[in-house]
Order: structure tokens, then sequence, then C-alpha cells
């Protein structure tokens, strides 16, 4: 081979060479940027928690429950709220990372009063109270008279830790379906309005609801209706009427109501009987309407001796045309509970269990529920799923601190 030709050669192959090194260069690098995106992503991701001091413990909770959403198996790993301190009150609201001041200007000034009806398990009711807890809201807790001693006090003891809560004045034995029900959230109504906090909306909840929304998201869903009650409901369905048709005895000893074939009179007033939710919003305005308006106490009367009064007394009620916030028109608007019934195939089936046909909701319903778009659930037990309370508690305190307008916050997470 001449020289020329080697030379020939030699820069052929260099040029070959640096070409095919060009074209892989950006291989690596790409690789890096793709690792650097990766871990820039994952970094912003847990930012917010860290930034907020949260745990090790806590972070990986919050993957667990990602693993959840995402219908994937996941080594949960339950926690325990800090009870060891609950009657230091001081020290058991800082170990357990209770909200300690209004996050927006928009929440201080929409306060919201709560009624809670509770029997039964104590750590679930727990659980609810702080996840809805908020410092410019107010709590009346009804707990049922028919609850052991030891419940009542442990219940007395956690209220007295909050200066915004408190037991109701007084307490009814409740029976399920019985006016009990109804007459319990009447009477933390009398107390709320006595108190000095100047609540926009009251809200009633048994002790295994969950919020599916921050505080901030119900305030903003309740100032949609522009001071209207949110009572869901339509006239009776035919299932429904003998509800109000015939006199029913409450059973207080046994806990049930019992249908009689004695037929009740008309309705006073003339009033045209509504069936719906007994979950509802009501303005104070309608609720001091309630206890005073000789309409609403007439119809209560007349209403306890029916079959689950508190399923058509406030619908009714918010359906006369007069009446402070009414919604004559109104059907079952409002999104305030979800609820998976054993006679509805809508809801992808129950991943736990029904008690009287209602899921009691498992992980599985998980996705169901961050999907759903009512600001509360029922039925929740912490002890039973441990999962869907927690990963929904973790999840709404994501938000909470996304949401958040203080600069500066406690040392709270979760």
């Amino acid at each position: 081979m001449s020289r020329t030709s080697r030379w020939r050669y030699k820069i052929s192959s260099y040029l070959i060479m640096t070409s095919w090194m060009r074209c892989m260069f950006p291989i690596p690098v790409l690789s890096v940027t793709l690792l650097l995106l990766y871990y820039n992503n994952n970094l912003m991701k847990w930012k917010v928690f860290h930034r907020y001091n949260a745990t090790e413990e806590r972070i990986l909770l919050l993957e667990a429950c990602n693993a959840l959403l995402n219908g994937q198996k996941s080594q949960f790993q339950p926690t325990r709220i800090n009870s060891y301190e609950r009657y230091n009150c001081q020290d058991y609201i800082k170990q357990n990372h209770y909200i300690t001041a209004p996050l927006s200007d928009e929440e201080a000034d929409f306060p919201l009063a709560y009624m809670m009806t509770v029997h039964k398990e104590f750590d679930t009711f727990e659980r609810l109270f702080r996840a809805i807890y908020m410092p410019q809201n107010v709590y009346c807790i009804h707990v049922d008279e028919k609850a052991s001693a030891d419940y009542l006090q442990e219940v007395n003891d956690f209220v007295n830790c909050f200066p915004n809560a408190f037991l109701a004045s007084k307490m009814e034995p409740v029976v399920y379906a019985g006016i009990s029900r109804l007459q319990a959230d009447l009477n933390c109504m009398k107390d709320l309005l006595k108190s000095e906090v100047q609540w926009r909306y009251v809200i009633n909840m048994c002790g295994q609801d969950f919020p599916l929304k921050t505080n901030k998201e119900i305030v903003q869903h309740l100032k949609k209706f522009n001071g209207k009650n949110i009572t869901p409901g339509v006239l009776p369905p035919g299932h429904a009427v003998p509800r109000t048709k015939y006199v029913h005895r409450e059973d207080i000893v046994h806990s049930y109501v019992r249908r009689t074939n004695i037929q009740k009179p008309p309705p006073p007033h003339n009033i045209t009987i509504y069936f719906g939710t007994a979950y509802v919003a009501l303005t104070r305005e309608f609720t001091k309407f309630v206890l005073e308006d000789q309409r609403a106490l007439d119809l209560l009367k007349w209403s306890k001796d029916t079959y689950s009064p508190d399923e058509h007394y406030w619908v009714t009620l918010n359906r006369i045309p007069d009446v402070p916030g009414s919604m004559p028109d109104a059907q079952w608007e409002g999104n305030l509970r979800a609820i998976k019934w054993r006679d509805m195939n809508d809801h992808g089936g129950c991943h736990g269990h029904y008690i009287r046909d209602i899921c009691i909701y498992g992980s599985g319903d998980l996705q169901w529920l961050m999907n759903a778009n009512s600001i509360f659930a029922n039925k929740f037990e912490l002890k039973t799923y441990p999962p869907t309370v927690e990963c929904l508690e973790v999840k709404i305190r994501e938000r909470t601190l996304n949401q958040s307008e203080v600069s500066v916050l406690p040392d709270w997470y979760l």
C-alpha cells in the first residue's frame, strides 16, 4: 500500500470513529439527564414534606398509600396517634400535629360548626376529629346516652383539650331510625347557637364519617350555594311512603323502631313531605328557624312517631319557599356524602364489608373514594381497615399543605 493510500485509510478511519463517537456521546448525556430529571421530580415531590419536618416514616407511609391508590400491593404499616399524652393537652396536641392556626384568610372568615354523634370506636372518632379540626371552627359532640361510662369519660377528657369543642348539654339514647337521632342534632344546634363562634354553616356527622376534602375545599364548596341550605332529597318514592304514613314506636331497650298498623294524620300546616338524606349542611339563619318557627316545631312533633324522621325533616322544611336559605326546587344536588349502597352497581363493589347495606370501606375502595366529588364519605372502621383511614388522612394533609397560605407553619404534618 502506498504512503498516500495509508494516509487516506487513517483519515477515513479517524472520520468514521469521530462520527461514531459523536453519535454515541449523547446517549450517556441523555441517560444522566433523565436520571437528574427523575431525581428532581422525586425531590420536588417530597420537598413540601421535608419543609414541614415530615419524618422518614411518614414519607414511607405516603409512598405506601400511593401504591394502594394505584391498585398495587403495599407493605402497609399502620400508625397510631400518640395517646400516651392524651390528657396532657398541650403535649397531646403537639405530639399529634393538630392544626392550631387558620391556614388562610378565606377559612378564618368562614367558620363552620359540626354536630358529631358518636357511640363507639373512639380511635375512629379521634381520627375523624383530627381530620376536620380547625381552630376557627366549633364542634358539638353528642355521645349516645347508652354508651358505656368509660367511653363517655374518654370522649369528655378528649374534648376538654380543645376550647372550641364541647359535649352536647343534653344526651339522647339514640336508636337507629328513631326520633332520638334527629333530637341529638337538635340538641347540638341549640348549644352551637350559644357559641361565641359566628359560624356560617352547621354540618352533621357520625363517628364513622371521614372527609374527602380539605377544610378550604369544604368552605369553597359551601360558598357556591350562596347562603342556601343543602338538603338533598325528592318527593318520597314508593318504598319510603310507609315511613310517614304509619305510626312507628321507638324501642329504646332493644334499640329498634317498630311499625304499627295505625295510620298517621296528615302533616301539620298542609306541609308536603319530602324524602332525602339525613346528612345536611344548614345555614345559621335556618338553624334559628328550625328551633323557633311554629311550623318547624309542629312538624317535629308530628315526626316523632315516624321511621327515620331525619330523612324527611330537614329536606321537607327546606322546600318551603319562605324559609331562610330554602331551595324549593332542589333535588339530590349537594355532594355531601359518598356512600356505597349494596343495591347500587355503579361503584365497583365494596372491598370491605356491608353493614345495613352500607359499605365499610376497605383499602380497595381508596381509588373510588379519592375520585368521588363528595366532601365526606361514610362508613369507616380504623381497627378493621386501617389503610383506608390512614391513606385518606395523609392525602388530605398533603392537599392541605399545598393549599396553605401561611408562610410559617407550626411543626405539623401527620
